[in-house]
């Protein structure tokens, strides 16, 4: 046995990379009991079955493959051979010792070199600390580690490879403290497997029996993941109760290392870092503040391994549990599969898992209102050709337009704007105010079924009965003086004053209305660019400029504004974050839905002001030739062009929403991978690294990572809720918005995995319930959409133009409508007179331009017709019967869909009914066992 492993230690030096994989084989075939069968855990009570999730932290395959590097693994000590004849005692006992120092060598070289042990291989890493050594804050992180060490944590310093100035520090929490902390912070643990005994369940399963047969006929679902290739991370097999250590006998603890998963234990040092002291002082505490001063570099948990492997998934299996989410989530080639929501869940927290559940629910719900609105974008493209005013628009070669511009613009034809009539019937069709309807319907059917959606992960996830009430380490320590007893807890807490709480409200209320009129000057700014830049072009010397200088003023304008917007969104993030940092919020959660609100309010503001104004104001105020409105009795007002103001709105939104989703892809994805690049490109430079081939520790791969955002997912759900509000607020001028959104979220999911897995540090696993303050902002930008698209098709479009003329004054008016034969006449209609003459240019004869006035010949010339006040009355009806229609439609849908689904609801009942029976059975059996022991009569009833 002896020679054996030496045979074996030589041949390692020998084979170079295949040291490690032939010893785990070694080792495999001769792992040993877990440690902690020699720590005598206490067992379940009686009643209690094993939580078939809790041993399955690990699949098969990961347990096959990673087994040398479990912190639970005791390797045996060799035993020695039986002597033979002319064997020496004492040369068997230096070949054992041998042995085992060659054993306890590779054990140890192989557990540090992993990245998720201290040195021995045994104490599992929970938290990484980064710090250089020639930082001046000895003294702050000196009192900080001794202060973390008198909490019950373990450090091991160890410097870097690559960087002899970096200095990391380990962190291990070992299982006294984790079960302290576990307790104060009301962590819910399984202590029972869950049995079902509903009625519903034993009369359904005939049914459930007869669609599995059905369904095995079927085809295979391509979206569905291979449930061989993900392990069963399911706990919702069991029970769960807040942690408690006077009832620690109820759980089900079959491992002490496996007990507390990683998130577990990450959340919970994470939890001691943020409440630790580094001097003496209420405000002096919190790794955040160590962070910003320059005491450490980085705080971190780190990632379970490396995300890459050398063999193939199919036949080796995965390494960990990233490694798994890289295979099966985050590589392009699983861009139509379901999400592993479950193992997300458990590697990166509840709340990053609720955001991707979040994000493929609406990528999912996209895909109708994507097919529907290319539907409503081809119906206007196969009718372009055959679309009355088109026609008229484009066979009028004897129709002259009045100049739109002072000085350089000259007569135009009304034929010259056909390429522009026929792109505006494709947005401006019969089917806008239907696709309109569609979309508000959709967006109350999107957030009331996300509602359910929510329910039952909340459930799976165990946060049924989770509040944040943690309090912010900063709040205590600004409010430590002024206590109150919290009405709940009954226990005394930090409080803040009203009268303190309302000055800082008025501040950062003043503060945002601020920023907002900030970016109201950016807009106006942009206007006036647009008044001097019509000039400009309309007088160019290209004469492809010069004829098409509205679309090189709107494209310019357009283009500049997306500058503007992104240059102000850095200054509006700090300017929150400043606002945000001063309201002191109480917990954490309200301090995001604070800090998420004014980001929503600047970014919107900021995106869509350009677009209200094109919307409704462009061309409504430029009054009529000869008696025209100038800004600053200097630049005349802009005017619609002669096919309408829809074309400057679509391409308006199409430009932004193209170069945003651009943008946002390239700084989510390309410039962590140029970071990364270049940092690998500085380790190569020192060349040790490369010649000796060192292996870098786990824990520096991720140093040399990119750090989360500093504000989490803020600005993931920002994004999308901003795509959100293109999809549904202007829907009715640009219906292809929908299948943008669509294409760009089916990239985005798997640029955001890829992003979590491969970029970033892991991030600290945080719990949340829902998708906080932003469901609200998304059901307030759907009753905005409603509003809004009621105005563009009443007020931006031509549609009720149209439809007044084709049943007042066209054709067809005692006939019934009859589609577009009853708009024939309709742009002479529309077109009212001018006499050239009195613009002293040196013209002579009439032009036309869009308004309902008398012509010069009546006797009240240039007054407004009859015609134009009953397009505005029909334009006011119009919107309010849009309005009240669509959202009667909208509450009678919220009204008919619940909440929670009914068989949710009844499982709920059932387990908190069956949780109270098993909780008094596993106390009182620990009372009588208790009794037993000590000698006393015991009776089967309550002590």
């Amino acid at each position: 046995m002896a020679n054996r492993f030496i045979r074996t230690h030589k041949q390692l030096h020998l084979e170079g990379e295949g040291v490690h994989e032939s010893f785990r084989k070694l080792v495999s075939m001769n792992t040993s009991k877990s440690e902690t069968v020699k720590e005598h855990p206490l067992k379940p009570s009686r009643r209690s079955m094993p939580c078939l999730a809790q041993s399955q932290t690990h699949p098969q395959s990961l347990s096959k493959h990673s087994s040398f590097l479990q912190p639970n693994r005791v390797q045996p000590q060799p035993q020695p051979q039986p002597l033979s004849a002319g064997t020496s005692t004492a040369t068997v006992d230096v070949e054992s010792e041998r042995v085992v120092f060659l054993f306890s060598l590779l054990q140890a070289d192989a557990m540090a070199s992993s990245g998720l042990f201290f040195k021995d291989g045994k104490k599992r890493i929970d938290y990484i600390l980064v710090y250089k050594k020639s930082s001046p804050q000895v003294e702050k992180r000196s009192t900080f580690e001794k202060n973390l060490r008198a909490e019950g944590l373990m450090l091991e310093r160890e410097p870097a490879v690559t960087n002899s100035d970096i200095m990391f520090v380990k962190i291990h929490c070992p299982w006294e403290t984790l079960c302290k902390y576990a307790e104060r912070m009301n962590i819910r643990m399984p202590f029972r497997k869950k049995c079902y005994y509903t009625d519903w369940r034993s009369k359904t399963m005939g049914r459930l029996r007869n669609m599995r047969e059905l369904k095995s006929w079927l085809p295979r679902n391509p979206m569905k993941l291979d449930k061989e290739a993900l392990p069963d991370l399911e706990e919702t097999d069991c029970y769960t109760a807040p942690f408690s250590r006077a009832r620690i006998h109820h759980f089900t603890i079959n491992n002490k290392d496996s007990f507390f998963s990683n998130s577990t234990r990450s959340r919970i040092v994470h939890h001691m870092l943020q409440r630790t002291k580094y001097e003496d002082g209420k405000s002096k505490m919190g790794i955040n503040r160590l962070l910003n001063n320059g005491t450490y570099e980085a705080a971190f948990p780190p990632h379970e391994g490396s995300h890459k492997s050398r063999h193939p998934i199919k036949t080796h299996g995965a390494q960990n549990h990233r490694h798994l989410l890289y295979e099966r989530w985050a590589r392009w080639g699983m861009w139509y599969k379901y999400q592993p929501l479950d193992l997300i869940r458990r590697y990166f927290g509840e709340k990053i898992g609720l955001y991707f559940a979040w994000l493929g629910w609406y990528t999912g719900m996209l895909i109708p209102a994507a097919l529907v609105g290319l539907f409503v974008f081809l119906y206007g493209l196969f009718t372009m050709d055959s679309s009355q005013v088109s026609k008229e628009i484009c066979e009028a070669n004897e129709t002259i337009m009045c100049p739109m511009c002072e000085r350089n613009c000259t007569l135009q034809k009304l034929n010259e704007s056909c390429i522009y009539a026929k792109v505006t019937h494709l947005f401006d069709n019969g089917g806008t105010v239907f696709f309109a309807i569609f979309m508000a319907i959709w967006a109350t059917v999107f957030l009331e079924f996300w509602k359910r959606r929510r329910a039952v992960l909340t459930y799976d996830w165990d946060l049924i009965d989770w509040e944040d009430e943690e309090l912010r380490p900063q709040f205590e320590a600004k409010y430590s003086q002024v206590e109150r007893v919290n009405p709940i807890t009954g226990k005394p807490e930090p409080f803040q004053p009203f009268p303190d709480k309302l000055s800082r409200l008025m501040v950062s209320v003043s503060g945002i209305f601020f920023m907002i009129s900030l970016v109201l000057t950016a807009v106006f700014a942009v206007v006036v660019y647009r008044l001097v830049a019509m000039e400009q072009f309309a007088s160019f010397k290209w004469y492809f400029i010069k004829k098409y200088w509205q679309f090189a003023t709107s494209g310019t304008g357009v283009c500049i504004n997306f500058m503007i917007i992104m240059s102000l969104n850095v200054v509006y993030e700090k300017v929150a974050y400043l606002l945000t940092d001063l309201e002191h919020p109480r917990t954490e959660s309200e301090w995001e839905n604070s800090f998420a609100l004014k980001m929503f309010l600047f970014q919107f503001v900021n995106l869509n002001s350009s677009i209200f104004y094109i919307a409704f104001f462009l061309g409504r105020f430029a009054g009529r030739p000869g008696k025209y409105n100038k800004l600053f009795n200097r630049w005349r007002l802009e005017e619609c062009h002669p096919s309408g103001c829809l074309i400057d709105l679509c391409l308006q939104m199409g430009v932004i929403m193209v170069l945003k989703q651009m943008w946002n892809n390239f700084m989510e994805l390309g410039y962590p991978l140029l970071q990364n690049w270049w940092s690998r490109r500085k380790m190569k430079r020192g060349g040790q690294l490369m010649e000796h081939k060192i292996s870098l520790p786990q824990w520096e791969k991720d140093w040399n990572l990119q750090p989360m955002n500093l504000h989490g997912l803020m600005d993931e759900y920002l994004e999308m809720v901003l795509q959100f509000g293109f999809t549904t607020i202007f829907v009715a001028a640009f219906p292809l918005a929908p299948l943008l959104a669509l294409l760009n979220n089916i990239i985005e999911i798997r640029l955001d995995a890829y992003k979590f897995v491969t970029q970033w540090r892991r991030p600290m696993p945080a719990r949340a319930t829902d998708i906080g303050i932003w469901y609200g902002i998304l059901e307030g930008i759907g009753v905005l959409a409603v509003i809004t698209n009621a105005f563009v098709i009443a007020i931006t479009s031509d549609y009720i133009p149209r439809f007044v003329y084709a049943y007042k004054y066209g054709p067809c008016t005692d006939q019934g409508y009859r589609q577009e034969k009853c708009l024939k006449g309709y742009v002479n209609s529309s077109l009212s007179v001018f006499d050239l003459s009195e613009l002293g240019m040196g013209y002579s004869g009439y032009c036309r331009y869009r308004d309902y006035r008398a012509p010069p010949w009546s006797s009240t010339p240039y007054e407004f017709t009859l015609q134009f006040w009953h397009v505005l009355a029909a334009r006011l009806a119009f919107i309010i019967v849009f309005e009240h229609l669509v959202f009667g439609i909208k509450s009678f849908i919220a009204y008919l869909i619940p909440d929670m689904p009914k068989d949710l609801c009844d499982r709920m009942r059932r387990e908190k009914y069956l949780v109270q029976e098993m909780m008094y059975e596993a106390e009182l059996e620990h009372l009588q066992r208790e009794r037993k022991k000590n000698g006393k009569q015991y009776h089967h009833e309550w002590p």
